[in-house]
């Protein structure tokens, strides 16, 4: 299948031969529709707390995590270019489409509408003239430029996202106030970016700006650390015939999307671990709920692993407590299993486990929480509508009725009973990637994704759904999201 020049090219990647050869295979037979049995609902798979059971955790929250270590883990890789789509397309095409109005109409809305105006006045323009002469071509590339504020090529975390007090404030900036208010362990807050690597170094000297201010306005330290998604995770292209895609005689491999992060997830060692993408901040003033929650999920997961590192140390003891877990995990976790045997049992919890909070569904695209039918049972599963059959009418009506969606919001628990971490990899379900046509050159070929990392990535994770409000969920899409009411 591949010469000894490009094997030798394979493995200088840091990429295994079988592994690559099993993708052209996945590129041939294709990946599996999940087989959705229902879709979870409040009850049904998805946990509604209480306000008395919401105040508990949170109170109970700071003495269950006392002595244990806590991270925070935020997917932050690439530009933000697809936030300016429509500002792109009025640049290049010159006609006026709706977004770009919106943006203009908004414009002093934008936490950055101070540094802009301050760039074009370098470049010799005056804002309100140039808004006066309909000049929107300028001051859009000066938002969007290099020799301008950069936007178009800069990352999430790095843009202002909201104004506080007349100072501007990134997304990463939100995430080091976040991690103070619920991932704060003896005064030390631990953070995790993954990022790009032409990108790093803008992420450090933005930290080395502003850290010192938190640390003192806080009252507490940061410890950051970052990850690039390795090369070795990356997928080989093949064109429409499944054959490797050759670039000027060279095997082309692309990034494989944010199922490559479980490689990083995996390197991290912590007790809990909170993850969280880097768009999804509001403002200082409407934290509250995000607080809460988190803290919530996180004592919920931490009540959670309590009873089941108690029940598989009394079960490697000879103890016989299945009737006691089974009713237990049904009336305080809403998980209606059976087991035919107390060995069954301890398989079953001996699995790193996810709290996922789930919102209701607004129309948003993107995954949603699922029962799934497997080989061994139905599990709770987050599915993107790519993995779902929509030709199939049951299929589709299972999706249709589906009343919740994935803000990816979830608090991980990665470690056995004897404090032993698992090995993430060992618990991905390999055959829930992602197979789409893109093209190179003018040449049509076809990528791979690996199983997301919130998605196929941890399928065989125990995982409980808990909904939480939709307050919690804020994403920038868009530049024109800026001007919700929850980033103002």
């Amino acid at each position: 299948m591949f010469s000894s020049d490009q094997e030798g090219y394979i493995i200088s990647r840091g990429s295994d031969i079988s592994v690559i050869k099993n993708q052209i295979e996945d590129f041939k037979s294709g990946f599996p529709f999940l087989n959705l049995d229902r879709p979870a609902t409040i009850g049904d798979g998805i946990i509604k707390l209480t306000p008395q059971q919401i105040n508990d955790f949170v109170s109970q929250y700071e003495s269950q995590a006392k002595g244990l270590s806590l991270l925070k883990f935020v997917p932050a890789s690439g530009a933000a270019t697809r936030m300016f789509k429509e500002l792109f397309e009025f640049v290049s095409g010159g006609e006026l489409n709706a977004g770009t109005q919106k943006f203009i109409d908004g414009i002093k809305d934008f936490a950055f509408f101070n540094e802009l105006s301050e760039s074009l006045q370098k470049q010799g323009n005056d804002i309100e003239s140039l808004l006066k002469a309909k000049d929107y071509k300028t001051i859009v590339n000066a938002l969007l430029e290099d020799n301008g504020l950069g936007y178009g090529s800069l990352p999430k975390g790095l843009l202002s996202f909201h104004l506080e007090d007349g100072q501007s404030k990134t997304p990463i900036e939100e995430h080091l106030i976040e991690g103070a208010k619920y991932a704060s362990q003896d005064g030390l807050v631990c953070l995790h970016f993954t990022v790009s690597p032409e990108h790093q170094q803008k992420f450090e000297s933005k930290l080395n700006e502003v850290t010192a201010k938190y640390e003192s306005a806080l009252g507490v330290k940061y410890e950051v650390s970052f990850s690039q998604q390795k090369k070795s995770t990356d997928t080989i292209a093949v064109d429409l015939s499944n054959e490797p895609f050759l670039d000027n005689g060279q095997l082309l491999f692309r990034p494989a999307g944010h199922g490559a992060l479980l490689e990083n997830l995996n390197d991290l060692d912590a007790d809990v671990i909170f993850v969280k993408n880097i768009d999804n901040v509001v403002p200082d003033h409407l934290k509250a709920d995000t607080i809460t929650y988190k803290k919530a999920l996180a004592s919920l997961l931490l009540s959670f692993q309590k009873d089941s590192f108690n029940w598989q140390n009394r079960m490697a003891k000879g103890e016989d407590c299945l009737s006691e877990a089974v009713d237990k995990l049904k009336t305080q976790y809403g998980m209606d299993l059976n087991f035919k045997d107390s060995d069954e049992l301890a398989k079953y919890l001996n699995r790193p486990v996810r709290v996922c909070g789930m919102v209701e569904n607004t129309g948003e695209p993107g995954g949603g929480p699922f029962w799934v039918k497997g080989t061994e049972g139905t599990s709770l599963q987050i599915a993107e509508t790519a993995q779902i059959d929509m030709s199939d009418s049951t299929q589709a009506d299972i999706l249709k009725k589906s009343s919740h969606f994935n803000p990816v919001d979830l608090v991980c628990g990665v470690k056995s009973c004897n404090g032993e971490k698992f090995d993430l990899l060992k618990y991905r379900d390999d055959k829930t990637g992602f197979i789409t046509e893109k093209s190179k050159n003018g040449k049509d070929l076809k990528a791979m994704e690996l199983p997301g990392l919130w998605n196929g990535a941890m399928a065989d994770w125990i995982t409980l759904f808990v909904e939480v409000p939709i307050s919690t969920f804020n994403p920038v899409k868009t530049v024109n999201d800026l001007l919700k009411p929850t980033h103002q």
